[in-house]
């Protein structure tokens, strides 16, 4: 796995989450679909989320199950390797239930 410490490697997930929760606070999904350049920012915070999870050791995904890895990393292979084919209205139902401060 990676040579980052555990601590770290959350803290490279949740500060794209913060980025995520910033560039998105003020919009619904119409205005997210119809801004590229929040799309573009948005997807690739998302891959960064996506390849910290896949580096975090393996002791503490089994200590931590509530944090659905499998998940976060297939997400992330999805964007990354279907990029011209991602789903934004997933994207957006992704960042209302699991990213958005309610």
């Amino acid at each position: 796995m990676s040579k980052r410490d555990a601590n770290l490697l959350l803290e490279d997930i949740l500060e794209p989450i913060d980025k995520i929760q910033k560039y998105t606070v003020n919009l619904d999904f119409s205005a997210f679909q119809n801004d590229d350049k929040t799309v573009d920012a948005v997807i690739r915070n998302f891959e960064i989320i996506g390849e910290a999870a896949n580096r975090l050791p393996e002791e503490f995904r089994k200590n931590n199950e509530e944090i659905n890895g499998n998940r976060i990393r297939g997400f992330r292979n999805r964007i990354v390797h279907e990029y011209f084919g991602v789903d934004l209205s997933i994207v957006w139902s992704i960042i209302e239930n699991n990213i958005k401060r309610s």
